[in-house]
């Protein structure tokens, strides 16, 4: 397999390096990460979506009020995944599979961009979601961005345990080396993903934006400043 590393959208807020750990300026620059893998037979697996072309042209629709103020969400329909994907010569009917760490409105964004893919889960993610309990589900939470969709399964979280982590779950129709990790924390059915490659696993944990270069293994995360007010 061949694991591509796509950033898929962008948002500068105020806040510089208290949210990005590196920018010197006023405004930080966090950048969606999102994992294209080409499979033997199963064709494309996108991990996450970042925004869609749609949250580019209508963004007051799609997007929460409050978080378009507070992380500056820039409009840049060239950073879908869609573009990027289509940049490297693949088309949105390759993807067949979306594997989502969870439905924040920067991680599922891109999923009409892609409506014959089947979305991949946990079921507390999804059952979360749909619920939105409290006025910060309510913001993160946009069904404009998935409500249409079909093709979706739900995981429960459970599994074998793998290097240290409780339980991991294989994935309906996808190869043994790609895995769910339940992470719950962030969000209350938040997962990793992992992916097993000849020179080691690693593991996307999909919890906060933050440099395109950042290394990714099967390590627990650490807790980032800015995702204190999102966990729950």
């Amino acid at each position: 397999m061949k694991v591509h590393h796509l950033n898929c959208g962008c948002m500068c807020p105020v806040g510089g390096a208290l949210f990005d750990g590196f920018s010197k300026g006023i405004y930080a620059h966090l950048v969606c990460h999102c994992l294209l893998i080409e499979t033997d037979r199963d064709g494309l697996v996108l991990v996450d979506t970042g925004f869609g072309r749609d949250d580019s042209r209508q963004p007051e629709k799609r997007l929460s009020g409050f978080f378009r103020l507070m992380n500056n969400i820039q409009k840049r329909e060239t950073l879908t995944a869609r573009s990027r994907i289509e940049a490297l010569g693949f088309s949105a009917e390759d993807v067949r599979h979306i594997i989502l760490t969870h439905l924040d409105f920067d991680h599922a964004g891109g999923l009409t961009d892609f409506p014959a893919a089947r979305i991949h889960l946990l079921q507390t993610e999804i059952d979360t979601a749909q619920q939105r309990h409290s006025w910060l589900a309510r913001e993160r939470y946009r069904p404009g961005q998935w409500s249409g969709m079909s093709g979706w399964t739900g995981y429960q979280c459970r599994g074998e345990k793998w290097y240290g982590f409780e339980a991991v779950t294989a994935l309906q129709g996808l190869p043994p080396e790609i895995l769910l990790v339940p992470l719950a924390g962030h969000t209350r059915g938040h997962a990793g993903i992992a992916v097993s490659q000849p020179q080691g696993a690693g593991c996307c944990m999909g919890v906060m934006p933050g440099s395109i270069g950042a290394k990714w293994t099967c390590k627990r995360p650490a807790v980032h400043p800015a995702c204190v007010f999102t966990s729950g």
